[in-house]
């Protein structure tokens, strides 16, 4: 994801065809090693696109990916048929989390004191 972002910025910057040694001059600007197979992959599949329609292509593609919303619907109709049993367990976790902010409090200092 790092090549792609740097051959974004580079395309952003105004070069329209950036090469290895454009991404490999950002990347190490902020301190990060380039692998050159992953960078020549990038430059190789982007090289002669447009950037804007590189884009556009994959926003047609996400929207057809399922967005994991339909798990999290199954997911609380399950914590719903089990609440009676999860409640008591809820609570003893916030009374445990209750009681260390307590002993936190007897140290003795605080941030604001």
């Amino acid at each position: 994801m790092r090549y792609v972002a740097a051959y974004l910025l580079s395309s952003l910057g105004g070069n329209a065809n950036p090469g290895a040694a454009d991404l490999k001059k950002i990347l190490e600007s902020v301190g990060i090693e380039a692998d050159d197979t992953r960078l020549d992959k990038v430059v190789s599949e982007l090289t002669g696109k447009n950037v804007e329609e590189v884009i556009a292509t994959g926003y047609g593609k996400l929207a057809s990916v399922p967005s994991g919303g339909a798990v999290a619907v199954a997911s609380s109709a399950v914590a719903t048929s089990s609440a009676g049993a999860a409640a008591p367990a809820a609570e003893e976790k916030e009374e445990k989390k209750d009681e260390s902010e307590a002993s936190d409090d007897d140290m003795g200092f605080g941030l604001f004191d």
